[in-house]
């Protein structure tokens, strides 16, 4: 199994990003081996809007099963949900953090976007 993280940075001690759409990497992993690919966001940075559609298709395109995040916005979480990636919302701290979070079921799996399309 492989999950993504929305992160700040290149590694398992950066923050996660609270934003999906416009984070700055997704820290892709197995959460068992934590076996850490970094992959870049910054097609999704500058655009007016679709980010989180066009950050959904790099996660999507790595094959994962999980999305771990701060949040997730309407456009993008249906995108995720349509490729049958479950995303859990409300992540806080460095990505280990968040990612142990996952391994012992303390992260919430989410229903539905956390914030209105359009957040920053």
């Amino acid at each position: 199994m492989k999950v993504a993280v929305s992160t700040t940075g290149k590694t398992l001690n950066d923050p996660v990003d609270p934003r999906f759409g416009r984070a700055q990497y997704f820290a892709i992993l197995d959460p068992e081996a934590m076996d850490l690919t970094v992959i870049d966001n910054n097609q999704s940075l500058g655009l007016p809007q679709g980010a989180g559609i066009q950050a959904a298709q790099t996660v999507i395109n790595e094959k994962v099963s999980a999305l771990i995040t701060g949040n997730c916005g309407p456009k993008a979480f249906a995108t995720l949900k349509a490729a049958g990636i479950a995303v859990y919302t409300g992540a806080q701290g460095t990505v280990r953090e968040a990612v142990e979070q996952f391994k012992a079921g303390t992260l919430v799996k989410a229903d539905d976007a956390n914030v209105p399309g359009h957040w920053s």
